[in-house]
């Protein structure tokens, strides 16, 4: 299913005042999910330029908000408006080479019905310095009763795609980062952690001191609010503005 840093620029991540953190706290919590969401005040412009060297990269993937070991597998039920839905997030054992960066591939199929009505392969990578990398996507979506790929499927250093962070190593409230860079297929996904000490409760058990974000693109102007445990990883989705989405974590297995 699907950030920190203050002192790294090159990666587009800011800190800024408390003020604005309290606003970004509100913005897509207190709000109707209906409403059109403005641009958020934090979100990043300009060039984006991110330096990836492959010698820079470790084989495992262990960042406690975003660790991803093989034979893991995450369930996901939700709804999307209003329509029940699963999610299986599974790291596999399967490998893809993208900047001269091997890859962990990462299958998520969300089930409708029964049947799948998407799947995705992510390409993701981690740094010696804990930074999480999204690398780019296969996508895939129900068009006329098959999966067929989805255009905003990318792959960074193809058609100026570019990597984004999808979980720093030490992420602080306020910080905001790029986690993808495509903007021919729209994937232009930001966010900003808002706090590292909120309460969640889902059907896999309730936990304190969890990680929160909230996350915006431009392409599809919505504010989605996630919840990240330290040992475990994502276990709540919300969109809070700009749609009706939910998703919350029911149990993690190993194979």
């Amino acid at each position: 299913m699907a950030k920190r840093l203050k002192s790294c620029s090159p990666l587009g991540m800011t800190s800024t005042i408390a003020v604005a953190l309290v606003a970004a706290i509100t913005i897509g919590v207190g709000a109707s999910a209906a409403a059109s969401p403005r641009p958020p005040q934090w979100g990043l412009h300009g060039t984006y330029s991110p330096s990836i060297d492959p010698a820079n990269f470790v084989a495992t993937i262990d960042n406690p908000y975003f660790p991803l070991k093989p034979g893991t597998a995450f369930h996901y039920k939700g709804t999307k408006e209003k329509t029940p839905q699963t999610d299986d997030m599974v790291v596999t054992h399967d490998a893809k080479l993208v900047l001269g960066v091997r890859c962990t591939v990462v299958r998520d199929t969300v089930t409708q019905g029964g049947k799948a009505i998407e799947r995705t392969f992510d390409w993701y990578a981690q740094d010696k310095q804990g930074n999480v990398w999204y690398m780019g996507e296969d996508a895939l979506e129900l068009s006329h009763g098959r999966l067929v790929r989805a255009s905003d499927s990318w792959e960074a250093g193809v058609k100026g795609a570019k990597p984004g962070i999808i979980m720093p190593p030490n992420p602080q409230p306020g910080d905001v980062y790029r986690q993808e860079y495509y903007p021919p297929g729209g994937a232009l996904d930001q966010a900003r952690v808002l706090t590292r000490d909120a309460s969640v409760t889902v059907p896999d058990g309730t936990f304190k001191r969890a990680l929160a974000t909230v996350e915006w693109s431009p392409v599809e102007p919505q504010y989605e609010k996630k919840f990240y445990v330290a040992g475990i990883g994502e276990v709540q989705e919300h969109v809070t503005q700009g749609g009706h989405e939910r998703f919350q974590l029911v149990s993690v297995t190993h194979q």
